[in-house]
Parts: structure tokens; C-alpha cells; sequence
């Protein structure tokens, strides 16, 4: 196998789960959150600052590479790996979820999905065999399912219809992957929102022996609390010896209940987003630095970070960046959240560890302002 998953702890506590994720690009601890390169590059930040910040693993998008700048240009430059300057794991999505995402301009069938580029309307189709034949030519170390991501809210139905397509894709994709032996491909189950849904696609996708699998379908505009009811009769079922990954996730709440309910990796846009627009992750809860009380703050972004933001330059600073326009602004909180993010993983592997993460989860809560 080109990765394989080893369970290392569980903890006592609450049953969140310790492990290594071996690649053919360097060992992961889990649970991990994977920073968002979606076209290959971690908006604002450099492969140096990555490692920096202690990222073991990052994602790119299949979707946005296929269409920008071709995944034949990628695959000539030597795979993503060289034609980003990246020497650790990378993990690809399949594409799915943002083609689905473009409504009106996407056409579902059996055979795949017919859509027109957000970019200029040109008219493409990605099938099973297409998604794994871009993301072969990628080279990521993980690779994704070519799967329908159902919307919320949708009926019974329509969602049955979709995990029941989802697990034929799932087979054509098995069939379709070369490079079984550098390239992990996971497996995503669908179901929406129904418990016996759920049930159905974990046992299709699992049949298929995938070396991990996805959760796939959550936050995706659904109230948090019924993300967690579908996480807790999802990942009982899922294997023990194979990583778990929920797709989609980034703010600090749901990092911490996904790691409680046995999720091994996370990603999401969430950090870098929040980061342009101004709102920086911190100890103490969200800071909106472009608030005019932090004008003449002279202080820290966060008191309690010693990453190289919060070292060398103050809130009234950042705040004067935001209010310029200037792209140093966004920058510098988004190397902030990053840090903060992948250090917080780091803590709740910690709680993991020491068998506390259900205490980690209500100290923390209460000083970032979260209700238990």
C-alpha cells in the first residue's frame, strides 16, 4: 500500500483516536489539519513557511488544476511535488464537490458530469476514469473518489439515488487508479443526513477495501449539532485500521468534536478566508482586526502565540495593513491562523495522549467563547 494508517492510542476519555499516516512523502501524525493549497499554493503563504508552521500534509484541488493550468502541464513539470516545491504528503479531492457546487452550470448522469468552467464558460466533463486519470497525473500521495456530494437539505430520494451512484463511481474509480503502489486512493461515503443512509454507504465503500475513507457530505449547511449526531453513528462503523477523514472542516470546535468522535484528518479554506477579510483564529477568541477599537492596540494579535506574526508586529499595525489594502495584511494572519490551527491539533494529540481531551475540549471552549 502506498499509505497505510497506524492506530497508535485511543483515548480514555472520549475515544478520539492517536495514529501515524504513512506516506510516501514523510509520516503524518493524526489527528491533523491539512492547509488548503487549491491551486497549488496556500494562498499567500510559500512551501518555507508551511514548514515553518509545522504543516505535515497539504490539498490541492483537482477541479481548479484540471482547468488551470492542465494536469498534463503538471504532470510534465514532474508531478505536483516538484512543480510546487513541496517534499511532503499532498492529498487531491476528486473535483466533485466543486463541480456539483456549480449548480445551474452542471448536468448529473450515470456516466459523469457534464459542466462549464467558472472561468469561461467552456464546456467540460469529468467522469470517474477522467477525475483519477487528472489526479494520477497530479501525483498526490492521497487521492479522492470521484463522488456526488448531495445538498442540505434534500430528500430521502434524491440522497439514496446519490450514495447509490456514489458507490458505482467509487467501483470505476477502483478500476480506473494506475498507481495503486505511490498513490493512496480513499473512498468517501455519502448519506446526507439519514441515519440509514449512512449506515448503507459505509458498508458499499468499505466493501471496496479502500486504504482510507472520507466522510463526505457535512458542512455543507447543516446546523453543527446535527454534523455531530451524523459523526457519531458514522464513525463506529468505519474501519479501525484505516484513516478517517472529514471533509470540509476548519473552525476550532469542529476540529476538537470531529477528533472526539474518531476523525483522523481535516481541511478546510476556513483559516486562509478568514485571514483576507481580516478575522484572526487566537486564544482568546476571535479577533476582527479591522474593528476600529484596535487602532492604537499595540499589542500582540495574540498574547499567547509566539508564531512570527504575533513576535514582530501589532494589532494596530495589521489593523493599518487591512484598512490599506495592502496583501502583507492577509499574509500575516493567515501564516497566524495557520500556526494556531495546526498547534491546536498539536494540543489535542497532546490531550490524546494524556487521556483528557473531553477537559482539553471545556477549557478551551470557555476561553474561546464556544457554548458546550
Amino acid at each position: 500500500m502506498a499509505v497505510k494508517y497506524e492506530l497508535i492510542k485511543e483515548c480514555k476519555q472520549s475515544g478520539a483516536r492517536l495514529g501515524r499516516l504513512h506516506t510516501p512523502h514523510g509520516t503524518i501524525e493524526t489527528p491533523i489539519f491539512m492547509p488548503v493549497g487549491t491551486q497549488a499554493t496556500v494562498k499567500t503563504m510559500t512551501p518555507e513557511e508551511l514548514k515553518e508552521i509545522n504543516a505535515q500534509i497539504i490539498l490541492s484541488n483537482t477541479y481548479h488544476l484540471y482547468l488551470r493550468p492542465g494536469h498534463e502541464l503538471v504532470e510534465k513539470a514532474g508531478g505536483l511535488h516538484k512543480f510546487m516545491n513541496w517534499n511532503k504528503p499532498i492529498l487531491t479531492d476528486s473535483g466533485g464537490f466543486q463541480v456539483f457546487s456549480l449548480g445551474d452550470l452542471r448536468k448529473i448522469s450515470e456516466e459523469g458530469v457534464e459542466f462549464r468552467s467558472h472561468i469561461d464558460g467552456s464546456k467540460h466533463f469529468i467522469s470517474p476514469e477522467k477525475a483519477i486519470e487528472i489526479e494520477n497525473a497530479l501525483g498526490a500521495d492521497i487521492i479522492m473518489a470521484f463522488d456526488e456530494c448531495a445538498p442540505y437539505p434534500a430528500d430521502r430520494e434524491y440522497v439514496k439515488n446519490s450514495l447509490e451512484r456514489t458507490t458505482r463511481w467509487a467501483k470505476r474509480c477502483k478500476e480506473a487508479h494506475r498507481n495503486p503502489d505511490t498513490q493512496a486512493l480513499f473512498g468517501i461515503i455519502q448519506g446526507g443526513m439519514y441515519k440509514d443512509l449512512r449506515e448503507q454507504s459505509v458498508a458499499e465503500i468499505t466493501a471496496l477495501d479502500f486504504p482510507g475513507y472520507a466522510v463526505g457530505g457535512l458542512s455543507v449547511g447543516e446546523p453543527k449539532p446535527l454534523m455531530y449526531e451524523v459523526l457519531d453513528y458514522t464513525t463506529p462503523l468505519m474501519p479501525k485500521d484505516k484513516a478517517r477523514y472529514l471533509m470540509g472542516v476548519g473552525s476550532p470546535d469542529c476540529l476538537i468534536e470531529g477528533a472526539i468522535r474518531g476523525i483522523d484528518m481535516f481541511d478546510c479554506v476556513l483559516p486562509t478566508r478568514i485571514a483576507r477579510n481580516g478575522t484572526a483564529m487566537t486564544s482568546v477568541g476571535k479577533v476582527v482586526i479591522k474593528n476600529a477599537k484596535y487602532t492604537e492596540d499595540f499589542g500582540p494579535l495574540d498574547p499567547n502565540c509566539d508564531c512570527y506574526t504575533c513576535r514582530n508586529y501589532s494589532r494596530a499595525y495589521l489593523r493599518h495593513l487591512y484598512k490599506a489594502g495592502e496583501i502583507l495584511s492577509g499574509r500575516l494572519v493567515s501564516y497566524h491562523n495557520l500556526y494556531f490551527l495546526l498547534n491546536l491539533m498539536k494540543d489535542v494529540r497532546e490531550a490524546i495522549k494524556a487521556d483528557c481531551l473531553l477537559d482539553f475540549r471545556k477549557e478551551f471552549f470557555e476561553r474561546y467563547g464556544y457554548d458546550l
